[in-house]
């Protein structure tokens, strides 16, 4: 058997190899960063969305002194198949990751994100508190970003997903300093009552507080709920 990332293909060896290079990440926020800003939400959208039209679900919680951020992932792709024919008007979503080259690609999303808070608390009043928010796909990214990057947040949004195995929860883990919130909708086809009540039972066997939301309705952010929790931070 050939050695760890080595292939065989016929008579032909082949190596993987991974090389890191700079690239433009694209985000949009709701309020500049600036001296007034005095809260932060860094807000990661889910699989198959993009980030302008997530960020645009937080207009009832904007407000002077609150500036939210919205990155958007590094892997976008067409959401429809054309059959072979033109992508020219096929709307277009974006991945965090997926299981090809896992290990990679969770690596730069953490060094992005970190990059991210970085430049927009530099421009923010110093100490302006932390938010960050993640929905579906989105609650796995910025879980294993808090727990295996440099960021440290005040309080940690679960919408409509669940912390990843892979994240740490005993004492040490960084996930158990921020207010953690879970919140999902009734009708939740992916949150479902019976995932929400085992991911409940990891986390009080692990000994990490937390505070359920739930709203009527299904995978979807809520208003009247973001407003709850605007007004709580």
């Amino acid at each position: 058997m050939p050695p760890l990332g080595e292939h065989q293909l016929g008579e032909h060896q082949f190596r993987e190899h991974h090389l890191t290079v700079p690239r433009t990440a694209r985000y949009y926020t709701l309020g500049e960063p600036g001296p007034a800003t005095r809260e932060i939400w860094i807000v990661c959208h889910g699989y198959g969305q993009l980030a302008r039209d997530f960020v645009a679900n937080f207009t009832p919680v904007s407000a002077p002194g609150r500036t939210i951020v919205g990155p958007e992932a590094l892997s976008r792709y067409y959401l429809d198949d054309t059959r072979g024919g033109s992508h020219a008007s096929s709307p277009v979503g974006a991945t965090w990751m997926t299981r090809e080259d896992r290990d990679s690609e969770i690596a730069d999303q953490i060094s992005y994100l970190d990059s991210l808070h970085a430049a927009v608390a530099a421009q923010a009043a110093p100490g302006a508190a932390l938010t960050v928010l993640g929905f579906s796909q989105g609650v796995a990214t910025v879980c294993r970003w808090l727990d295996r990057g440099r960021t440290r947040a005040d309080r940690l949004i679960c919408w409509g997903g669940a912390i990843p195995d892979d994240v740490r929860l005993g004492k040490d883990s960084p996930i158990r300093h921020p207010a953690l919130w879970l919140v999902a909708g009734s009708r939740d086809i992916y949150a479902t009552a019976e995932r929400v009540a085992h991911h409940e039972s990891v986390l009080r066997a692990a000994g990490v507080p937390f505070t359920r939301l739930t709203f009527d309705g299904g995978h979807r952010l809520d208003d009247g709920t973001m407003r709850r929790l605007a007004d709580s931070g």
